[in-house]
């Protein structure tokens, strides 16, 4: 059975410290050059499932084929995770994901089902 997607997620990590700026170059491209996707809050501190800063961009199918190998080219190096939106949160994030770079271990448990 195929679930329909209905939107999609990209969390762009970064390291506060470190590579706040790249992060923020990135965020800066991704605003300019794609003005229906949506630049979510900055989170310098783990929030909900995810391990470590990042901020969220919100995108709608049509834009997959040219956001995601934009996102896989530009990252400079920062991990992104990208997953579709089914209204199954857990499988969105564990069994649906796409990850660049290294796989971050979520918490999964704050997921609903």
């Amino acid at each position: 059975m195929t679930e329909a997607i209905t939107g999609w997620h990209a969390h762009i990590y970064y390291d506060p410290a470190s590579t706040r700026s790249m992060a923020a170059a990135l965020r800066e491209a991704i605003g300019a050059r794609f003005p229906d996707a949506l630049l979510g809050r900055w989170h310098d501190v783990p929030v909900g499932p995810h391990p470590c800063a990042m901020y969220q961009v919100a995108f709608p199918p049509s834009l997959f084929p040219s956001l995601v190998p934009f996102l896989a080219l530009h990252r400079a190096g920062l991990v992104v995770l990208v997953h579709p939106e089914t209204g199954r949160a857990r499988a969105d994030h564990a069994e649906h994901a796409l990850w660049m770079g290294q796989v971050l271990p979520l918490r999964l448990d704050v997921l609903p089902v």
